[in-house]
């Protein structure tokens, strides 16, 4: 353990200096990957904790260095990195499953800076609720209500760049959650999360929220620039159409289709390939 925590030190120390080499930084990997193994193998919340506070220090020095933009660690699974098309976001974030049921959730945005600027970061923390994640809401960094992303996508509203998300909260026992969502950008630079550009069923929503059995796989994804395709909702058993733990993946798929700045959801949409 003594040696892991020198490796961890001396990881931090060589991502706080300009790093000019895009190759893997040597020993991070191992590292990460075996804190992660450590965490899902624990058997007390308390050193998950411990363990995920030496995550929080590597990945925290890595998103400060002059390469996270251009690099991405290869090997570390439970890592999550996505970097947007336009090459001015990543995103690196993860979750932790206590055994006490919850969830924590842990983002890092990355905005490239212009020219000479340095880069813009942004650090976020949530934790899974019983409370449905409201649509008819923005959220912002005090109130995120926590998510892992897995998708980024550019698009136009109002002359401004949105970046949709696909996310997905593992929720508690019974019910997930995978939740398509818009991250802002104030003229300060401010982020918000939620925008009123979904249209469905007559509503104008600011992001949809697809809730599921826990037990069950739904597919969400970005099928193209203009069009997001997810499973359509079927209910188990009748009599139970208010309880996500009783709905799950359907025979054909639902959707949201771009058009001049809104999303509009749409029903049964031909598509090709069922890929989760």
């Amino acid at each position: 353990m003594r040696l892991r925590l020198y490796l961890i030190i001396l990881a931090a120390l060589s991502f706080a200096c300009p790093v000019r080499s895009q190759e893997e930084p040597r020993d991070i990997s191992g590292v990460l990957e075996d804190l992660y193994f450590w965490i899902v193998n624990s058997s007390s919340d308390n050193e998950k904790l411990r363990l995920n506070d030496s995550v929080m220090l590597l990945v925290d020095s890595y998103v400060r260095s002059d390469t996270v933009m251009k690099h991405r660690f290869n090997n570390v699974r439970n890592l999550g990195q996505i970097d947007s098309p336009d090459g001015k976001l990543k995103i690196i974030n993860w979750n932790l499953a206590l055994r006490d049921g919850s969830n924590r959730y842990y983002l890092y945005i990355i905005r490239a800076g212009k020219k000479n600027s340095a880069n813009r970061i942004y650090k976020l923390t949530g934790t899974n609720s019983l409370k449905p994640i409201r649509k008819d809401a923005v959220y912002d960094t005090l109130n995120w209500y926590g998510a892992v992303y897995y998708a980024i996508q550019p698009f136009k509203a109002e002359k401004e760049t949105s970046y949709i998300l696909l996310g997905i909260d593992l929720g508690d026992t019974y019910n997930s959650r995978k939740i398509i969502d818009v991250l802002n950008f104030s003229k300060s630079g401010e982020i918000t999360f939620g925008r009123k550009c979904f249209l469905r069923d007559k509503d104008n929503i600011y992001r949809e929220v697809i809730e599921y059995s826990s037990e069950g796989v739904v597919t969400l994804r970005i099928e193209s620039k203009k069009l997001i395709v997810f499973d359509h909702l079927d209910i188990f058993s009748a009599g139970h159409e208010n309880s996500a733990s009783d709905i799950g993946a359907g025979l054909f798929f639902d959707g949201y289709i771009l058009k001049k700045g809104y999303w509009n959801y749409v029903s049964n949409i031909e598509v090709k390939n069922k890929k989760h």
